[in-house]
């Protein structure tokens, strides 16, 4: 298989702002953790240079867009962030992710599913890249994960799993 198909060695596309802009009308976002100073979705966030995983995200309603490779300049891949995300709700902040949906991966079976909302988006998303649209769709279906604080995710909004 193309490795192209799989990954760009690119990990800061930013987030398509329509998406945003209904999560962020859902959830009200105060902490954007996993930025930098082109696609940052929030007043408040973290570049690599601040490190938003050794941040506390406490009292924030946090959406991260976390790289999805393995590693990155920061040397944190996905799986980190999805961990700090899952560690940062169980101390009670809502924390929704942008992901991939992988759902065959170690990583949806150990931190995802049954802990979270998942919430699998039709079709494939337009990235932007320096603010604006990317005419070519993601080579991968997306999800966004929410994950509800200290609230199970059966007790919000009846939502059985």
């Amino acid at each position: 298989m193309d490795k192209v198909h799989f990954s760009t060695g690119k990990d800061d596309w930013g987030t398509p702002q329509d998406l945003f802009d209904a999560l962020n009308k859902e959830f009200g976002f105060t902490l954007d953790p996993c930025a930098d100073d082109n696609n940052h979705k929030c007043a408040k966030y973290y570049t690599i240079e601040k490190d938003g995983l050794a941040q506390s995200w406490v009292g924030e309603t946090v959406f991260c867009n976390p790289p999805y490779s393995r590693k990155t300049k920061s040397n944190a891949g996905q799986a980190a962030w999805v961990k700090k995300c899952y560690q940062e709700a169980q101390k009670g902040s809502v924390v929704v992710l942008l992901l991939p949906a992988r759902t065959d991966t170690i990583l949806f079976h150990d931190f995802i599913l049954g802990k979270a909302e998942i919430r699998f988006i039709k079709g494939r998303l337009n990235f932007e890249v320096a603010g604006k649209r990317s005419k070519d769709p993601a080579p991968f279906p997306s999800m966004i994960v929410v994950f509800w604080g200290n609230r199970a995710v059966n007790e919000v909004k009846g939502i059985t799993v």
